[in-house]
């Protein structure tokens, strides 16, 4: 009986926090090494061999693109109480020997373009990430009227939303 009433009565031990406190600082310390490590040496290959590297100067990707300037739309969104207007105008990226034939295909391309964006909800169009859907969607319909591999990509040089 004495034991277990002095066992009571003593304090009971707290378990030492700085074990916690070590691994805490070896982590932070760890992951900013590893940052450091991979924030500086890039993609992994080693500096000198990026630097040593030949640099090679031929623009025959550059040499084989044309454009074919679209003209410019005024599209009319939404309810026509709203009057919202949208003013569109894109170049087509294609390969040097296809302007005449996209440029052929203009009017349904433009029909295509034009269907497409009247179809989009206006909600849609005002948020930060829709020029880049956008996009994606019409370059496919675009490439689909044109069919193959004509067009590359699509270049949107003036989208306002009034």
């Amino acid at each position: 009986m004495a034991e277990s009433d002095e066992t009571k009565d003593a304090p009971s031990k707290k378990a030492s926090k700085l074990p916690l406190i070590l691994a805490i600082v070896v982590a932070l310390v760890g992951g900013g090494g590893a940052f450091f490590f991979m924030y500086t040496s890039g993609d992994g290959t080693p500096t000198e061999v990026v630097e040593a590297a030949p640099e090679e100067k031929t623009l025959s990707p550059l040499a084989d693109l044309a454009f074919v300037p679209l003209p410019p739309m005024v599209i009319a969104l939404g309810d026509s109480s709203s009057n919202r207007l949208l003013r569109f105008q894109a170049q087509l990226e294609v390969s040097s020997g296809d302007e005449e034939a996209v440029s052929f295909l203009e009017p349904r391309i433009m029909d295509v373009l034009n269907t497409y964006l009247r179809a989009v909800a206006v909600e849609d169009l005002e948020s930060r990430r829709a020029l880049i859907r956008l996009r994606a969607q019409m370059l496919r319909r675009i490439q689909i009227v044109t069919g193959g591999d004509h067009v590359r990509d699509l270049l949107i040089t003036e989208f306002v939303l009034t």
